[in-house]
């Protein structure tokens, strides 16, 4: 049977994985959290550069959202340890989550981080995994165009929400053009439940009703 990628909905592969603060196993090593696994073309390349630094300086945010973080380049370690080192020493920020060095390229592989139209380095993947190992989403970005990390952010307080709350978010959620920072009621599934909807919830429709976070 022909390996392929991971997709949504399914558990996150068991890694072995040499990083910055040593091996570790995933996803074992962030068991009860969310984790966010992003990959970077190179180290000492600017884009990437500019990544590193809004994801750190958003470090505090994830954490409080039970989240981590871990990167990933085919780079080797002792790359990794000089740019991080570089970072900060030049920028004056200190980069505190590891970085995976995936010198052989098993794990881009297994992760489908390596786009052969886009060359032989890995694009800039998106990996975010709940605390039971589920793989919640996945985002591929090209080596041109570096990450907003406020979406990533606002992805992570979303899915919290919607599984807090049975709900769902809509598109710029918290500052939705319809109904702001309310959340989406999924739809009713009988008739009955549909009537009910419009006296219990402020509804366009039946089939979008609102309300607020509780």
């Amino acid at each position: 049977m022909e390996e392929r990628i991971p997709l949504i909905g399914e558990k996150f592969p068991e890694l072995k994985v040499q990083t910055t603060h040593g091996v570790m196993k995933l996803p074992d090593a962030f068991k009860g959290k969310w984790f966010i696994l992003f990959s970077h073309p190179a180290d000492f390349t600017p884009v990437c550069t500019t990544e590193f630094v809004a994801f750190q300086k958003r470090y505090d945010e994830f954490k409080k959202l039970n989240t981590e973080l871990i990167g990933l380049s085919i780079d080797q370690v002792f790359s990794h340890i000089k740019w991080v080192e570089w970072i900060k020493d030049n920028l004056n920020v200190e980069i505190k989550f590891p970085v995976i060095a995936d010198d052989t390229g098993k794990v881009a592989s297994k992760l489908g981080l390596i786009h052969p139209g886009k060359g032989t380095n890995t694009v800039r993947a998106v990996f975010i995994v709940d605390p039971e190992g589920t793989i919640r989403a996945i985002l591929y970005y090209p080596q041109e165009l570096g990450r907003n990390v406020d979406e990533i952010l606002r992805m992570i307080k979303g899915f919290q929400v919607s599984d807090d709350k049975g709900v769902a978010i809509p598109a710029n959620w918290p500052n939705n053009e319809l109904i702001g920072d309310e959340v989406i009621i999924p739809p009713a599934s009988d008739m009955e439940t549909a009537e009910k909807r419009k006296e219990e919830y402020q509804c366009f429709d039946w089939w979008f009703c609102h309300k607020k976070v509780d």
